[in-house]
């Protein structure tokens, strides 16, 4: 049975090893939205998955994709597109305006998760400072961007979008940099795929993952706006 959560309750969840196999990682239903539920759901790495319609689902998979700062892979085209200058790079200057495009459809796929409900959420905890967008910019066009949330020395990765070639990875790439610079421990990007391990993503067993960030979610991290200077990298005198 998978345990409904009281939203008019502190939040509460049941311990992650109970999350279920199939479907990987769903742990449970109910709660709520809220900044000191989404918060307090990312301390324990757990993280909310749901179609609009539906009840909030939250989920801990087993095993948990991550990209450790200092191993990420550049392909020579990508650095060679982030060695050209093409693109402008800002922090912070258009969070909603990211998570809009993420939920744009893509292709012939019907819907998305990031319904209006997860956008003004996370755009609640963007104003208090914990969740953050980079962005990418062409001719002062917004072309591709991510966002996630950043507690402690871990970022969760949540979506990434792009309109031009190389848009979304040139802003991977410099969340990468950002990140390793200010001393992170690692980015969760949730569910493997075959993009993330070209970037030198790999797979981390839950308890593992779950280890380190009960160490790294207490690190005393303040939120804040990034700023756009935090984005200043030599791109040359990469490998």
């Amino acid at each position: 049975m998978i345990p409904w959560l009281d939203p008019a309750m502190s939040p509460h969840f049941p311990p992650v090893h109970l999350a279920l196999r199939e479907p990987n990682g769903l742990l449970a239903v109910g709660g709520a939205l809220s900044p000191d539920w989404l918060l307090a759901a990312y301390r324990q790495g757990i993280f909310p998955w749901f179609s609009e319609g539906e009840p909030i689902l939250w989920w801990s998979p087993d095993p948990r994709m991550v990209v450790i700062p200092h191993e990420l892979r550049l392909t020579r085209s990508l650095l060679k597109t982030l060695r050209s200058g093409r693109f402008e790079l800002r922090c912070d200057t258009a969070f909603a305006r990211v998570m809009a495009e993420c939920a744009a459809p893509r292709g012939a796929a019907i819907g998305t998760w990031i319904s209006p409900q997860i956008i003004a959420a996370y755009c609640r905890i963007h104003e208090m400072g914990w969740a953050h967008s980079i962005e990418t910019w062409l001719d002062g066009e917004l072309v591709g961007g991510l966002y996630g949330v950043a507690i402690g020395r871990v970022f969760y990765g949540e979506s990434m979008f792009h309109r031009a070639t190389d848009a979304s990875k040139v802003a991977f790439a410099h969340l990468v940099r950002l990140l390793e610079r200010r001393n992170f421990a690692v980015i969760d990007c949730q569910m493997s795929t075959p993009h993330l391990h070209s970037l030198g993503g790999r797979e981390l067993p839950r308890a593992e993952f779950l280890a380190g960030v009960d160490r790294w979610t207490q690190e005393n991290v303040q939120p804040g706006t990034w700023r756009n200077e935090y984005l200043n990298f030599d791109w040359h005198s990469s490998p």
